[in-house]
């Protein structure tokens, strides 16, 4: 009783140390008196008040990896989706009870203050989270790394709905700052943009040359805190700011010429306002692909400064720091290493490529064309001119290689040259990664597969071992300790908490799964988290939806091979079957859609017009009888995210087979006790492994299958013929009847699906809608679907991203985990 009293006693010495640490925060940092604060005021100050809590840990880790000689990992990411971060802070610290119990005393509510805090917008999709998970598993797992990228002002963009039509608007979320971050305005790097080069003779037998840029950006850093599991180490995400190197011309200001004063600052600081600039035009393609270099550029100088100053050479950076592309936004990092060592360091042309690709290794993401990414030699020739000239002579040598390998091959030439020459010259950005990396990566096991067969098929038969697979993973700490904390206790209650520190001892769960007793108390954890998202849908939508009716779930970027037009017209089928047998015993269904498309994505934005305005439709039918709704949450984002996930009971997985890398979300749902029904794309072969085709819904063509269809040119028109049901449907978007504004709005959505079919949604509609009924089938029999649900969560231990990291320190990297 004494030692419970004494362990009471220094809780709450803690917790009112805290509390005073916050109230100082808030007085002396922001300004503010108790009484006059508001949420955003007390989330602010204890933010702060958490962060001095890391800060003494995050410089001794950070300290003690150089003075060890530890190897170093850095992350190259465009995105990293971090979300919130307070929650994720305050559990990895072990803090949650003690920031309870030092705010409740000062009337203030934890959960209100997390929420006052914005999502970070420094991301778009499945790419950003998985990099935000693989900085938290890098931390909690013990691998020094940074993560570098860029400090987006107004992110990808806030989603809007007007009338169904997505609009899009900056988003806001540095405005009233940003409390984890750490500005570093003494550690900038210049990025040079255009200009010539200089060949300088410094020898009869040697040249160097000289870039002179035609103009200079400064890309300053700002650090924030990447904190483990249970507070052990700390890492560090650095993003870089754009700031002009001259930021007003002061002669044309006294000239009374004040905007173009500021003409040159606007242009340069563009690069890091907003995340995926729109490329239709000329100048949006340059701002791309300034974006790219800029923080490539920045990371390297970076890295190369602080290895410099530890090692004194180059030599060594192979056996002391690893580089992970994430996907090919970064690919001209090999450029630009071999600028560095040449140009910078006067290192010879084998020994600085030794160091290029022993350092540089590759994750590729997707098989779409458009995100492997290819600029024009024109384009590269005037903006970054000496790296152009780079690429050509890594060209040379490595074209060189294969053609003493493979002599008279023209065909294999023209596939593996960093080079298209087909369609207007461009530098196939893919390509260059690939060749200046030592390992390439893809992140499912089908997906590497198809990488080995199409894509890099070339490369792959002239280096067999260089590409692996490391499938994709999700941080269990965020995706059920903190955005399902009912599902955490139950499960360590029923388990333990060993679960906490290793995913795979999940699978103590799958013997309790056929526990009537256990399925009822999961099945109410759910129940609570369906209530949760049962009122977001109410007070954003003004939509009442049932929650005991199933919640079938689609989340995620809004594109034509993820199908969620699939999903629509699906809907629609169900929506005219429940109305003309009434009499049947159909399933109540809630259809839960979020995802944004991008700006310029037509196609993707008629999509989500189309979800509404079958929405609107069906939850305004009487007849329905509350059988079928429909809710389009907007502007999703990771702490939408985090509602809907837990609440989840049916997880949408449904991508064109052979089309989707890997995908993460149906990660995240099943670990939750979502079933999933997908296709045998992506992750949802792997999935379809670990928990067992008795426990997942898997529907449609294989990949081999949409293949040959296309290849044969096999019309939609074919698959709508056999299927009434679907012309049926196609005949009542087509016409107008969702439309009636606009009858015309769907024609060409219509047909294109009757055409070529090309991400086969005719082609598969009627197997996605037998499988939906199959759905319907189990979970009228509650306790085959608690089963099966329980058996999802227990056995999705490994999807970690702990699994997934341990696999590149192994393989790739050659770094210790601890």
């Amino acid at each position: 009783m004494d030692a419970l009293t004494d362990k009471k006693t220094t809780t709450s010495a803690e917790a009112a140390a805290l509390r005073a640490a916050i109230i100082s925060k808030l007085t002396y940092d922001l300004g503010k008196s108790q009484t006059g604060a508001r949420d955003r005021d007390w989330f602010m100050a204890t933010a702060l008040a958490v962060r001095d809590r890391i800060i003494d840990r995050w410089l001794s880790v950070t300290r003690a990896a150089y003075e060890s000689g530890q190897k170093q990992v850095y992350y190259l990411s465009l995105e990293f989706l971090i979300g919130r971060l307070l929650r994720d802070g305050v559990t990895n610290l072990g803090l949650t009870e003690l920031v309870n119990e030092a705010l409740a005393p000062l009337g203030v509510d934890f959960e209100r203050v997390r929420q006052a805090e914005p999502d970070a917008a420094l991301g778009n999709g499945g790419l950003g989270r998985l990099a935000a998970c693989f900085m938290e598993s890098l931390a909690s797992l013990g691998i020094p790394a940074f993560g570098y990228g860029i400090r987006y002002e107004h992110g990808l963009f806030r989603q809007i709905m007007r009338d169904g039509w997505q609009q899009e608007f900056p988003e806001d979320w540095l405005n009233n700052g940003n409390p984890w971050e750490y500005a570093r305005p003494e550690i900038s790097h210049d990025i040079g943009f255009g200009g010539s080069v200089e060949a300088v003779v410094v020898s009869d037998t040697q040249i160097r040359h000289v870039w002179h840029p035609g103009e200079t950006v400064q890309a300053v850093a700002y650090d924030t805190p990447v904190v483990g599991w249970r507070g052990e180490h700390v890492n560090t995400l650095r993003l870089w700011s754009a700031r002009a190197a001259d930021p007003l011309k002061l002669d044309a200001f006294n000239y009374g010429d004040h905007l173009g004063a500021l003409a040159d600052r606007v242009r340069q600081e563009s690069i890091c306002k907003v995340l995926y600039p729109s490329d239709e035009s000329p100048a949006g393609q340059e701002l791309r692909l300034k974006q790219e270099y800029f923080f490539a550029s920045a990371a390297l100088q970076d890295l190369v400064r602080r290895h410099l100053r530890v090692y004194g050479t180059l030599q060594s950076l192979p056996d002391r720091v690893a580089i992970q592309l994430n996907d090919t936004h970064p690919a001209i990092a090999v450029a630009e290493l071999m600028r560095i060592c040449v140009d910078l360091h006067g290192i010879g042309w084998e020994d600085a490529w030794k160091i290029t690709q022993g350092t540089i290794s590759y994750t590729n993401h997707t098989l779409l064309p458009e995100a492997l990414e290819s600029w024009q030699v024109p384009l590269m020739e005037r903006l970054l001119p000496r790296h152009m000239q780079l690429i050509y002579l890594i060209n040379a040598h490595h074209l060189d290689q294969v053609r003493a390998a493979h002599p008279e091959d023209g065909r294999l030439l023209a596939s593996v040259s960093l080079i298209e020459e087909a369609h207007g010259r461009r530098v196939r950005m893919g390509h260059l990664a690939f060749v200046g990396s030592h390992k390439v990566n893809g992140v499912s096991a089908l997906h590497t597969d198809l990488l080995k067969k199409t894509v890099f098929k070339d490369f792959h038969a002239l280096s067999p071992r260089k590409v692996v697979n490391k499938t994709n993973g999700v941080t269990f700490r965020r995706w059920l300790q903190q955005c399902n904390p009912g599902l955490t206790g139950l499960l360590t209650e029923s388990i333990g908490p060993r679960f906490l520190d290793d995913a795979s001892a999940l699978t103590a769960l799958r013997p309790m799964a056929r526990d009537a007793g256990f399925q009822d108390r999961f099945l109410a954890v759910k129940r609570r988290n369906k209530d949760a998202l049962a009122a977001v849908i109410r007070a954003t939508l003004d939509l009442k939806v049932d929650p005991h009716a199933m919640f079938d779930v689609q989340i995620k970027r809004i594109h034509e091979y993820k199908r969620q037009l699939l999903n629509v017209l699906e809907t629609v089928a169900l929506y005219d079957a429940i109305r003309s047998q009434p009499t049947q015993n159909w399933v109540p269904r809630v259809k839960i859609f979020a995802g944004k498309a991008a700006a310029s994505y037509h196609r993707a934005k008629l999509i989500i017009k189309l979800a509404h305005d079958v929405a609107k439709v069906i939850n305004s039918d009487p007849t329905v009888r509350n059988l079928l709704k429909v809710a389009f949450l907007p502007n999703y984002n990771v702490s939408l995210a985090e509602i809907i996930v837990p609440a989840a009971d049916l997880s949408e997985q449904i991508s064109t087979a052979g089309m989707e890398a890997s995908g993460t979300g149906n990660m995240k749902l099943g670990l939750n006790g979502a079933l999933t029904i997908g296709t045998l794309d992506g992750a949802n072969v792997e999935m379809l492994e670990q928990v067992g085709a008795e426990n997942i819904h898997i529907f449609g063509m294989t990949t081999e299958e949409v293949e040959a269809r296309r290849r044969d040119g096999v019309q939609g028109s074919q698959a709508v013929d056999a299927s009434p049901r679907l012309a049926e449907v196609l005949d009542a978007i087509g016409s107008g009847v969702f439309s009636p504004d606009d009858r015309q709005r769907y024609r060409d959505l219509v047909d294109a699906i009757c055409g070529s079919d090309y991400f086969c949604v005719a082609a598969d509609f009627e197997a996605y809608y037998a499988a939906q009924r199959e759905v319907d089938a189990r979970w009228s029999r509650s306790p085959d679907w608690q089963q099966a649900a329980i058996l999802n969560t227990a056995n999705m231990g490994w999807f970690s991203s702990d699994r997934t990291i341990r696999e590149y320190a192994g393989d790739i990297w050659n770094v210790p985990v601890r």
